[in-house]
């Protein structure tokens, strides 16, 4: 288990002075890298095999937005692990130690060099901390593309501020591109995103939304390869 403390500043408000999902999801990020810290056999192992943890799918459900000033706890805990990936709670909590929201999410262990999935050895494995699996619905890590013909939006360039150290679109910048889609009266209670092709400088992200009745599908293409598909409900 990590956390990390955080308030709800201006940069991370909305027109309405409510916490911007785009900054949730940031925060959910920094504390599940940061939670390395708290594993130093682990973390030792991931810089000597030049490894790192990149996000596959995350399912997030907004219990309650936070408003402008509110502190915020951010926690993150493994409950599973296999040789190639990770599964994991993130919740954050208000001051009162409600929940606002809940999130699983499953990251993949890769090699920085190759990009390729990379296996963690037995002894690391068991080093491992595990914690109980939280309590939320969880549903299936993949998207799925509704059946019927979407609308093929303006593509979206990847700038050189959307790009984190892993030389890769950050995930949240996904999540900002693909809601800056949706309808300005579309208010999102869950969000489910599956990341497949890492975007990189430069690329173009090529927009299509499936609308039906009470959810909405964004999928962000480059050229013929599916980037990253997001279901908001």
């Amino acid at each position: 288990m990590y956390s990390l403390n955080y308030q709800v500043t201006t940069s991370c408000s909305d027109s309405e002075g409510k916490l911007k999902l785009y900054s949730a999801l940031q925060m959910m990020q920094d504390c599940s890298e940061m939670w390395l810290d708290s594993e130093p056999e682990v973390k030792e192992y991931f810089t000597r095999e030049h490894m790192a943890q990149l996000l596959a799918t995350r399912q997030v459900d907004v219990v309650r937005v936070p408003d402008y000033r509110e502190q915020l706890t951010v926690m993150t805990s493994v409950y599973e692990m296999k040789p190639m990936f990770g599964f994991r709670n993130t919740f954050i909590y208000d001051a009162e130690g409600k929940v606002c929201y809940r999130t699983w999410s499953m990251g993949a262990f890769v090699d920085k060099y190759s990009g390729r999935l990379k296996r963690i050895d037995a002894a690391t494995l068991q080093a491992m901390q595990l914690d109980p699996k939280l309590d939320m619905e969880y549903l299936d890590r993949r998207v799925f593309v509704p059946k019927f013909e979407g609308r093929v939006l303006e593509p979206v360039r990847v700038l050189r501020a959307d790009i984190d150290y892993n030389r890769h679109l950050n995930n949240a910048n996904y999540i900002r591109m693909a809601m800056e889609l949706l309808p300005e009266s579309f208010t999102v209670h869950r969000m489910r995103v599956e990341y497949r092709v890492p975007a990189k400088l430069g690329d173009l992200l090529v927009p299509t939304l499936y609308e039906s009745e009470g959810s909405i599908v964004v999928v962000l293409s480059i050229g013929e390869e599916q980037s990253a598909l997001m279901e908001f409900c």
